[in-house]
């Protein structure tokens, strides 16, 4: 009698897209892939600014036996800004009332390429290395799931048998791939960095009590080094977007790049945060978001003259929750997109200028101005208005107010 076909086998993939940064733990994953599965390996590396050469990473690939054409590298900097960074900002979104969402709004632009990438090279698999514990496998899979139902997801980091970093060297050196020598060891900690700013988690960091050592920091000087003399800047918003920095016209990754170099200077943009990840567990995460800090400054002084009450105080009702979309993986979610279609909305007339002093480590907004502007100097003088506005007429509008409370106030004497 035959034996029965292996399953895992049968439902093993043929070929999968690895998103991959040349680093160790995606190296081991690449090959990982290759002995576990003997699939054929798709390599994607993306340049969202996080600083480094990419160009190793194409050379370690190779030298792994990734055909040239299977070696995608791609600049999608300004993708990410315009498509991404930019509508985020629109709504002023912060998660827990501080992080700026920099690794969130990174993942969904990956997991699209990697389902793009899949379709172009006939791939029935895409891989990531986020662990089982952290949010990122979250963001990858639910983005990647919402784009393509029938992708075929590998996590190794879920599977493996591996359990500690010198399991992974050991891999390493039996497969003949090669650690850099500051690998040959407990990492101090994670670092994970693109144009928005980046992010340091683990090891030294574990413990929520002890100070964050200074070498900790990688994209700021220290507020206490920062210049004794404030830097002056304008920044130019059309629609709610950042179009200019003092008056130059700017695409939205140079423009984030060069506000990044103002915020580093002046020790902009640090942020020492305890958050509660969706999978439950709370972690510690030191952050560095020069260019994002004094962008959400800018932007929300834009907003106090071109925004209507109403729809101003509407916004700030629904960025929590915008917010916690984005951290939670659910950027291609219908409810993402509703409440971005009504962001945008209320962005129309959000365009001018706004003056603002960088002086270590605060963004102090000193002028905002628009054509569109809502505020009106004939109204809120203390001189005489011209009768712009008859105070007579406040009395009626405290009485009406007043008259459910003045209701209650008698019943209480009762």
């Amino acid at each position: 009698m035959a034996a029965a076909p292996d399953a895992s086998k049968k439902s093993a993939p043929k070929k999968v897209v690895l998103a991959y940064s040349g680093g160790l733990d995606t190296s081991i994953i690449l090959k990982w892939l290759q002995t576990e599965y003997g699939c054929e390996v798709v390599t994607f590396t993306a340049d969202l600014g996080q600083g480094e050469e990419l160009s190793p990473a194409r050379k370690k690939a190779e030298l792994m036996g990734i055909k040239p054409e299977n070696i995608f590298i791609e600049d999608v900097r300004e993708e990410f800004v315009r498509d991404f960074v930019f509508p985020m900002f629109r709504a002023n979104a912060v998660y827990e009332g501080q992080y700026l969402l920099g690794t969130s709004i990174a993942r969904p632009l990956i997991a699209k390429r990697l389902v793009e990438i899949a379709k172009e090279t006939g791939a029935d698999a895409i891989a990531h290395g986020a662990t089982g514990k952290g949010n990122d496998q979250v963001r990858f899979e639910l983005s990647a799931y919402a784009l393509n139902p029938n992708i075929k997801v590998i996590a190794p980091w879920r599977t493996w048998e591996f359990k500690s970093r010198t399991d992974l060297i050991e891999f390493a050196e039996k497969h003949q791939i090669p650690v850099a020598k500051d690998k040959r060891g407990e990492a101090p900690f994670s670092v994970d960095a693109n144009l928005l700013h980046s992010s340091s988690e683990g090891k030294v960091l574990e413990d929520p009590a002890v100070e964050p050592p200074p070498y900790v920091y990688q994209r700021t000087v220290s507020p206490m080094e920062a210049p004794d003399v404030a830097t002056d800047i304008e920044i130019g918003f059309e629609r709610g977007d950042a179009v200019s920095i003092n008056g130059k016209k700017l695409s939205g990754a140079t423009l984030l790049a060069q506000l990044n170099d103002l915020g580093r200077d002046n020790g902009i943009g640090r942020l020492d945060l305890v958050e509660n990840r969706f999978v439950g567990m709370k972690s510690r995460g030191v952050y560095e978001t020069p260019g994002g800090t004094i962008l959400l400054q800018a932007h929300r002084a834009i907003e106090s003259i071109t925004l209507d009450r109403g729809a101003g105080h509407l916004k700030d009702e629904l960025m929590p929750r915008y917010a916690e979309l984005i951290y939670n993986g659910f950027w291609f979610a219908p409810e993402r997109e509703m409440l971005q279609a009504a962001i945008d909305k209320s962005q129309e007339n959000v365009t001018g200028t706004v003056t603002l002093k960088l002086y270590k480590g605060n963004v102090i907004v000193t002028g905002r101005s628009s054509p569109y502007s809502l505020y009106s100097a004939a109204h809120v003088t203390f001189e005489d208005d011209a009768g712009a506005y008859d105070q007579k007429d406040a009395e009626g509008f405290i009485r009406l107010n007043a008259l459910r409370l003045r209701l209650l106030g008698q019943n209480r004497k009762r």
